[in-house]
This record gives C-alpha cells, sequence and structure tokens, in this order.
C-alpha cells in the first residue's frame, strides 16, 4: 500500500496539478507531503517506482520527485523506464550522495532538477514550480496538436493534396495545372480546407501545415 495524501481541496476529475514523490524514506515522504500541501498542492507519495507504476496517473500537469537511490532500482533507471514506457512527467530528483556524474546523466535525460539533501523548502518549490509549468506547456501543445490532426483527417485526400501545394505557395492555377484539375475548382477546395481546418488565413493554414509536417515541396517551374 502506498501512504497517499492530497489536499482537501481536490475534487477528482478537476485540473488541479499533482506533484508525485518517490522516496523509500518515509520521514522525507512525510515531510515534501507537508510541504506540497502547505501551499495547496496536490501531492501523491510512493515508497517505490514500482507502487507509482501500479497507481492511476490524471491527464492533468504533474512532476515526479524521485529519490535517486531506490530499492531495488536506481532512480536514473526508473528514469529511463518511463522514457520507454512512453511517460513523459518532468522529474525533479533529490539524492544525499549526488555527484556531477549522475547530475549530468540525469540532466541530460530530461530532468527539470537536481537537489542535493538537504535542501532549501524554497529550492523544492521552484523546481516544482518550473516541472508543472514545463508539463502543461507540453499538454497544450500536445492538445493543440492532436486537435488539429483530428480536422486534418476530415479532408478529403483531394483536399490534403490541395493543402499540401496550397501551403508552399503556389497560386490556384499553378495548383490546378499541377494535378490536372480546374482553377475554380481548387478554388473551392481551398474554402472548404480554410473552413474545415479553422485557419483564419493562409499564414495560419502554413502553419498548421508545418505542426503536422506537410513536407511536399512546389514543383519545378
Amino acid at each position: 500500500m502506498s501512504d497517499r495524501s492530497t489536499s482537501p481541496r481536490n475534487v477528482a476529475g478537476t485540473e488541479e496539478p499533482i506533484v508525485y514523490v518517490v522516496d523509500d524514506d518515509a520521514s522525507m515522504r512525510e515531510a515534501l507531503g507537508n510541504l506540497f500541501r502547505s501551499v495547496g498542492l496536490r501531492v501523491e507519495v510512493f515508497a517505490s517506482a514500482p507502487e507509482f507504476l501500479q497507481s492511476k496517473h490524471p491527464d492533468v500537469a504533474s512532476c515526479l520527485i524521485l529519490d535517486i537511490r531506490l530499492p531495488r532500482m536506481s532512480g536514473l533507471d526508473f528514469q529511463v523506464d518511463l522514457a520507454e514506457a512512453g511517460i513523459l512527467i518532468p522529474i525533479i530528483f533529490m539524492t544525499g550522495h549526488g555527484d556531477i556524474p549522475m547530475t549530468v546523466r540525469a540532466m541530460k535525460a530530461g530532468a527539470v532538477d537536481f537537489l542535493t539533501k538537504p535542501f532549501r523548502d524554497q529550492d523544492m518549490l521552484d523546481a516544482v514550480t518550473a516541472a508543472i509549468e514545463r508539463d502543461r506547456n507540453s499538454r497544450n501543445e500536445a492538445k493543440i496538436l492532436s486537435d488539429l490532426k483530428a480536422r486534418f483527417v476530415n479532408l478529403s485526400a483531394r483536399e490534403r493534396e490541395v493543402m499540401a501545394l496550397v501551403t508552399t505557395g503556389l497560386m490556384n492555377k499553378q495548383i490546378a495545372a499541377e494535378i490536372g484539375i480546374a482553377e475554380i475548382t481548387v478554388k473551392i477546395h481551398r474554402g472548404h480546407i480554410m473552413r474545415k481546418m479553422a485557419a483564419k488565413s493562409l499564414a495560419d493554414l502554413v502553419k498548421m501545415a508545418q505542426a503536422l509536417g506537410l513536407q511536399r515541396a512546389a514543383p519545378q517551374q
């Protein structure tokens, strides 16, 4: 059983961020739980990496406070396992035995911070604030891209083809000649594309094409 705790303000299904703590030291788990709750943060604590993996993780902004030395597995190895499993949560490492190679390895693998015990409460809170903000931004970007892909899927095959050519800068007449349709038909497709993609301008549509990875080059004139 994990000794999880949550702030009184938390209601299931809200967008309140979560701070996860994984440390085999019960006193450290309690101290961090109290610290985060004291500033109104929702927190869940675990004694081991398997406990964390077995728990449910709501789709909200979050971060992971991870001890570098854990039973049966180091925090650094667990960081690798999380990445390979597609769990892209910002990690803040803490250790009483830190050294430069550990820090370099953790940061290269994407850790937000590496705090050596004993650390100041404010240093931990600052690191958590930065980590949650990073995760919130990543989630927002992923949501935008997901919505964009959903709109793109609703385009017909011809509309996708026209969009790829329009966003290379070709004029309607050039697109018509390239794919062998009437210029008026290209105009109709463009109108449908702008509406379905919810693009406000050609520049907006070009940004969408770039985000979607539409790399079709303009034909040689």
